[in-house]
């Protein structure tokens, strides 16, 4: 741990840390104008980060993904391009090919993205049945590539506030015990059931948390009217949920739990019209939100394993050298930034939160 406290105030509270820079486990960056916009913070915020694949059209190969890596570099400003690294993956369809796994193990992308179909943005070509992509899931195995699951069953007769834990009972066991060497991250965990299932596993089950499902109740979708720059799915859970999550990473005893921010951006007037789309942008300040999550909880020295050790950990890859420092400076979070010839909105845009990423 290089987790090292800088200062702090007359009641012996930390109010500055530094620590090795954060891994981004789940990120959207989305394509062509919009990933200029979107990226750079992520790069300023993350030494590297897993890329979700679900563009339009998604990420189905191994030139695609090396493709949209490329667009990605080229979308950062320059200082950024050879500090940030970010680490592709492909989307499973049913239609999936065996042998695109072993190309893309020889690129380097670790790992393939497994969406049951219809269950949120861009997955209207995922997964219909898994056992049709069995074979895939047994190169997988072998080839040591990484599975990324939106765990949520899609069976509109399941509440949308139980699909997390009906996936794990229905889904995801049967998953594990067909492909005991698979490693499987269970992607957005937001439930108690999830967290308890996580923490239980052995050594090929892992994790990402949002900070916004660890912030947050579905209380916050509510007050003072519906908010649609809080809405994401998986959504929003009780707080009894919320806090065995936060229960769970503050303590430190599972190394297989990681950042992931699930960071999706949208237009505003996407999220803010009838039918709004799911997604909360935490990419501007998602450091600040992990650490806040810490921070109340008297655990700011466990923050470091979360959101730096674990993941790249868990992924076999180089952890980041570099240094970051987090300040307690109160500053209020823009309301909007530029999103193509739109704009978005980010989670709890113009608000005032207690910590500054300040390098």
């Amino acid at each position: 741990m290089t987790f090292e406290v800088m200062e702090r105030n007359g009641d012996g509270q930390i109010t500055a840390f530094c620590q090795i820079e954060g891994f981004e486990g789940h990120v959207h960056l989305r394509d062509k104008d919009a990933t200029q916009a979107v990226a750079r913070f992520t790069a300023h915020q993350f030494g590297g980060a897993i890329v979700m694949p679900n563009l339009k059209p998604p990420v189905v190969n191994v030139k695609q993904a090396l493709n949209y890596w490329a667009h990605i570099k080229r979308s950062l400003p320059e200082k950024q391009r050879e500090r940030f690294t970010a680490y592709m993956t492909l989307y499973l369809t049913d239609n999936t090919d065996p042998e695109e796994i072993r190309r893309a193990k020889e690129a380097g992308i670790l790992a393939v993205k497994y969406y049951p179909a219809g269950a949120t943005t861009n997955s209207a070509e995922g997964v219909s049945d898994i056992q049709k992509v069995y074979k895939v899931l047994e190169t997988m195995q072998k080839e040591g590539v990484v599975l990324c699951a939106h765990g949520e069953v899609t069976d509109p007769e399941v509440d949308i506030f139980d699909r997390e834990a009906v996936f794990i009972d229905k889904k995801l066991r049967k998953l594990r015990r067909d492909f005991p060497a698979l490693k499987m991250v269970l992607e957005h965990i937001t439930t108690k059931q999830g967290v308890q299932y996580v923490m239980s596993a052995d050594e090929f089950l892992a994790a990402t948390l949002t900070c916004q499902h660890l912030l947050y109740n579905r209380n916050a979708l509510f007050t003072g009217g519906f908010q649609p720059h809080a809405y994401c799915l998986p959504v929003l859970k009780s707080e009894e949920h919320r806090q065995a999550l936060v229960d769970a990473v503050t303590s430190g005893r599972c190394k297989r739990l990681f950042a992931g921010t699930d960071s999706a951006p949208h237009a505003a007037h996407l999220k803010e019209q009838a039918g709004g789309h799911a997604g909360c942008f935490t990419a501007n300040a998602a450091m600040e939100h992990y650490t806040e999550v810490f921070d109340r909880a008297g655990a700011l020295e466990q923050l470091e394993a979360f959101t730096s050790f674990n993941g790249p950990d868990f992924y076999g890859i180089p952890r980041s050298e570099r240094v970051l420092m987090m300040e307690k400076k109160p500053w209020v979070i823009e309301e909007w930034f530029r999103f193509g010839e739109s704009v978005v909105k980010p989670f709890r845009g113009g608000q005032t939160i207690p910590w500054k990423h300040v390098n």
